[in-house]
């Protein structure tokens, strides 16, 4: 028996087949990959809201494909997406950047956009959070609330600069804080994430940021058990719990797909490496709980507005 969720994910599946669309720019129709889930509350979801936008504002018809995690897989999908008349793909993640270089002079009416990688050939586009300042920010808060002058990382991979910025953060707020950093080695080992929280935990660390948009719900979920804060990661998190998630470190995805979309709808897309920040109102803090105080946060926010104005971060 299917819901009525799974009937309006079919039509949008096959929108084709729902209703005629008619395209007054460059775009035509816009396909999606994901290498796991669009059901995920985290990363996934907000590609999928992003493709939903692009359908809602340009009248186009979108297609996606869950569990591509392969470059064998993602070669049939990319040809099934061109026998549809696919001219815009978003390859949801950075993997997705060394397949569509390899690809990508094979489909030249296509243009592929990854994130977070190194897009090679004219028909490609990598779009690149600058992540430094928005780890920053959320480490000032974080060793602003702790009461043990002790907080942590937990991370997916070393590259990743919120870690570098969360640690230079909690020094700006406070040069006695503590700042251990672990890996999980992968975006979506829940259960090594899980232990790594409370391995901190025991050790007197009383707020952590779960930097892995495939874990960090069941961290805030464990910390929130034992009394604990965390910085909540990629969307708003404070629905887990306000008196948890102190703020959240938020990269505005599906508003960036919208953007994209409208600067290849014009022709103005450019190809290679391009970056967002602050100033490019994709990335932000999120709701900050009740329990960090008023006059921080207006502090906070006003430090924000300096950087998105001077690109400085506070010494």
């Amino acid at each position: 028996m299917i819901n009525r969720f799974g009937i309006i994910l079919l039509c949008l599946f096959l929108l084709g087949a729902c209703g005629e669309t008619k395209p007054t720019g460059k775009i035509k129709k816009v396909g999606l990959l994901v290498p796991e889930t669009v059901n995920d509350q985290v990363w996934g979801t907000k590609g999928f809201k992003g493709l939903l936008k692009i359908q809602s504002k340009f009248d186009v018809d979108v297609f996606y494909k869950e569990g591509m995690n392969s470059e064998a897989v993602v070669e049939r999908a990319v040809e099934e997406f061109d026998q549809k008349g696919v001219n815009l793909i978003f390859g949801h993640g950075s993997e997705y950047a060394e397949y569509f270089n390899n690809l990508s002079k094979d489909y030249p009416d296509i243009h592929f956009i990854s994130f977070n990688g190194d897009a090679k050939n004219k028909n490609t586009t990598s779009l690149n959070f600058k992540a430094h300042a928005m780890g920053f920010f959320g480490g000032m808060v974080a060793a602003h609330m702790s009461k043990t002058q002790n907080v942590g990382v937990i991370a997916a991979h070393e590259w990743q600069p919120e870690i570098e910025g969360f640690y230079q953060g909690a020094m700006a707020e406070n040069k006695n804080t503590k700042v251990s950093i672990e890996y999980v080695g992968n975006w979506d080992d829940e259960i090594k994430a899980v232990q790594l929280a409370n391995d901190m935990m025991e050790k007197g660390i009383d707020v952590i940021y779960p930097a892995g948009d495939g874990f960090n719900v069941p961290v805030i979920e464990t910390v929130k058990e034992h009394g604990m804060y965390v910085i909540g990661y990629v969307s708003d998190q404070s629905d887990l719990g306000e008196s948890t998630v102190l703020t959240s470190t938020i990269q505005q995805v599906d508003i960036l797909y919208e953007k994209v979309a409208d600067l290849y709808n014009k022709g103005e897309l450019k190809t290679g490496n391009l970056s967002y920040d602050f100033q490019d109102n994709v990335i932000s803090l999120g709701k900050f709980s009740p329990h960090v105080n008023k006059e921080f946060i207006q502090e906070i926010n006003n430090q924000i507005e300096d950087y998105k104005k001077t690109g400085n971060l506070p010494k």
